[in-house]
């Protein structure tokens, strides 16, 4: 079921309820005349530079589907129309909520992999007999949940050059660390990212979800088998995140938004406990 966590409850930082409704009122085919979700559109997004108008800004003339100047207006879900609708359905709250972007607002997700070795040894779970995989996790500053290293693609950036961004920035503190330091982990990172394998391309079940925006991401996987390239990094949180650690991979694992789904997949293609 999608929309388990963009449904319900209290839009993240506000004090604005969802409109409450029954699962299978979630598609848009659905005939619900009684749905009236709350309008609700962050006041810190006026005049960021990152940040689109409101819809009703007559200067505000946005090409859809297509590469409006520096912004991705193309969905990876399909076409959108004038006034862009969740293409997964209500979420019981419209407008643009926190999120910057009208339509899909792009992210990139890394999912940096290593075997937990003990004595030299890939360690066995006891109950499936297969190895332990561990990914990079960090807790964000904002909601305290465990997640991937991921975040917005910048206008002009290119999905890798993101990829690399954000786990430099979260994983390893590029910001707060010396240059000398920075620019060694960044040539290892940029060589170490070339060989990847996408995981997922698509739509996010996320929080910030509104019925007008949503979270659309690309999923890479970077598994370091020997776990001797970032497998045996120093990691220091930084940006947005307050912590980070190898976290060893677990069906019990409850994850920010949908990244427990990606890591999932992951480990069954890499044959690891799930």
């Amino acid at each position: 079921m999608v929309h388990t966590k963009c449904r319900g409850g209290t839009y993240p930082f506000s004090d604005i309820k969802r409109f409450v409704f029954p699962d299978e009122k979630v598609p848009w085919d659905i005939d619900f005349k009684d749905y009236n979700p709350p309008d609700y559109d962050s006041k810190g997004l006026l005049n960021k530079p990152w940040a689109d108008p409101p819809l009703e800004d007559i200067n505000f003339k946005p090409k859809w589907n297509t590469l409006d100047g520096t912004v991705n207006r193309k969905s990876h879900m399909g076409r959108l129309h004038r006034l862009p609708l969740n293409p997964k359905g209500r979420t019981g709250i419209g407008g643009r909520g926190i999120l910057g972007k009208w339509g899909p607002n792009h992210a990139a997700d890394p999912i940096v992999t290593r075997w937990k070795i003990v004595d030299g040894s890939k360690q066995l779970n006891p109950s499936s007999n297969l190895p332990i995989v561990q990914f990079c996790a960090i807790q964000r500053k904002d909601c305290g949940q465990w997640a991937l290293p991921g975040g917005m693609v910048d206008p002009g950036e290119q999905v890798n050059e993101t990829l690399q961004r954000e786990f430099l920035e979260e994983a390893l503190n590029s910001l707060e660390t010396s240059k000398e330091q920075t620019e060694k982990e960044a040539n290892m990172i940029k060589t170490f990212f070339k060989n990847g394998r996408e995981i997922y391309k698509g739509y996010v079940d996320d929080p910030r979800n509104t019925d007008n925006a949503w979270m659309e991401t690309v999923v890479m996987n970077f598994h370091d088998d020997a776990g001797t390239v970032v497998g045996k990094f120093n990691l220091r949180a930084g940006d947005d995140a307050q912590n980070v650690r190898w976290m060893d991979v677990d069906r019990t694992l409850d994850l920010y938004a949908s990244h427990s789904d990606f890591i999932r997949i992951v480990a069954k293609k890499l044959n690891a406990h799930w």
